[in-house]
Formats: structure tokens, C-alpha cells, sequence
């Protein structure tokens, strides 16, 4: 059991050639379309922007994705979030 609470724990994100992107300790997403992919880590929301993105992997009881694409920007959002919002968490965002 201990070493499943340490591997949900551990997060790295691998860039190369900014055209694959490998992420582990992914928890969930929210949405992802051909310039945006929302997810959320173990470190807090994710946002990958960029072009002709694909998720072509993802893996949540592993906790790793794979984004392909033109990829421009990676940004972290709020650490606290570890998921979707609901509804109402949203409005008082």
C-alpha cells in the first residue's frame, strides 16, 4: 500500500523536440480539443496549449499521458485542485 501512495505522489513532465510531451502523476482531465489539454496532476491543475494536439496515451490508474502535437506552452494553474470543479465549485471560482 505504501508504495502506491509514493507513486501517486511522483509527477514529471518529459518534453521532446516540443512535439511529445510525457507526463506522469496525471489524477484526471477535463477537456482536450487540437489547441488545449486540461488536466490535473498530483501537483495541480495542467494546461498544455499549442497545435494539432492529441492525447494518444493516457493512463489513469497508471497516472502517465502522452500528448502529441506542436506544442507551445505548458502551464500549471491552481495546486490545490487535483480535479474537474463541480458545477458550483466553479461559479465561486
Amino acid at each position: 500500500m505504501a508504495e502506491k501512495s509514493t507513486r501517486e505522489q511522483e509527477h514529471s513532465i518529459c518534453l521532446d523536440k516540443r512535439s511529445r510531451l510525457v507526463i506522469t502523476g496525471v489524477t484526471d482531465t477535463d477537456k482536450f480539443d487540437e489547441s488545449c489539454v486540461l488536466l490535473y496532476t498530483v501537483m495541480g491543475e495542467l494546461i498544455v496549449r499549442g497545435r494539432d494536439l492529441h492525447v494518444n496515451g493516457l493512463s489513469l490508474e497508471s497516472g502517465e499521458m502522452l500528448i502529441e502535437g506542436e506544442i507551445s506552452s505548458i502551464t500549471y494553474g491552481d495546486s490545490q485542485v487535483k480535479g474537474p470543479l463541480s458545477l458550483l465549485g466553479k461559479m465561486f471560482k
